[in-house]
C-alpha cells in the first residue's frame, strides 16, 4: 500500500538542464527497481503539466514506509546526490484523491512504421510507403521522460499519462519504472 512518500528534487545545474538530471534520476531509480525486485513503488510527478508540457523537476515516490526505507538504505543515488535534494519520508496525506500514472506508448514515426512493414511483410520501401503515408505519424502531447533501453542502448522517449482522480485507491503492482496500469497513487 501507498501509505507514505519522498520527493527528489533537482537542483539546478548550469552545465545540466533539470529535463536531463531529472532523466538521469528517474534512469537510477528504474535500475534500482530492476535490481531490488522492487513492485511496490509507485512514482508521480507533482510537477506534471500538459500545457506547458512538462514533468516538472521533482519525482515523487509512494510506497509503504519500510519498502521506501529500503530503497532509500541501498546507494541508487550513486553520483546523484549533488544534483538532487532528498526531502523527509511522510506519511501521504490522509483523504488525498488517487490517480493511476502510466506508461502510453505511440507508433510515432512514419519512418519506423515503414522498416517494419517492410521486414515483416517483405515489401520494398516504394511499397511501404505508399502503404505507410507521412501524414500517419503521430506527435504526442504527453510529458515525457527521455531514456536509453538497458538491453539495446537505444533511446526512446517514456511519455507518462494520468488517469481521472479517483476517491479510493486501487491496489496493485508497479513495474520496473514505478508505474501501472491498475495501481493507482495518492494525488497531492
Amino acid at each position: 500500500m501507498t501509505t507514505h512518500y519522498i520527493d527528489l528534487k533537482v537542483i539546478h545545474d548550469p552545465e545540466t538542464g533539470p529535463t536531463q538530471l531529472l532523466g538521469a534520476l528517474y534512469d537510477r531509480l528504474h535500475l534500482a527497481l530492476v535490481q531490488q525486485r522492487q513492485d511496490n513503488i509507485g512514482i508521480s510527478f507533482p510537477g506534471y503539466s500538459l500545457n506547458p508540457r512538462t514533468l516538472g523537476t521533482s519525482l515523487r515516490l509512494h510506497g509503504s514506509e519500510a519498502d521506501l526505507q529500503q530503497l532509500l538504505a541501498s546507494d541508487w543515488l550513486k553520483g546523484m546526490r549533488d544534483h538532487v535534494r532528498i526531502e523527509n519520508l511522510a506519511v501521504a496525506p490522509i483523504g488525498a484523491p488517487h490517480r493511476i500514472v502510466q506508461r502510453k506508448q505511440f507508433k510515432t514515426s512514419a519512418e519506423r512504421l515503414r522498416r517494419r512493414r517492410m521486414r515483416r511483410k517483405g515489401e520494398t520501401e516504394e511499397q511501404a510507403k505508399a502503404a505507410i503515408p507521412s501524414s500517419m505519424e503521430r506527435h504526442p502531447n504527453l510529458p515525457y521522460i527521455h531514456l536509453h533501453s538497458k538491453s539495446t542502448r537505444q533511446p526512446f522517449c517514456l511519455f507518462i499519462a494520468l488517469g481521472p482522480l479517483q476517491t479510493a485507491a486501487t491496489p496493485g503492482r508497479f513495474n520496473s519504472h514505478g508505474l501501472s496500469n491498475p495501481a493507482s497513487i495518492p494525488w497531492f
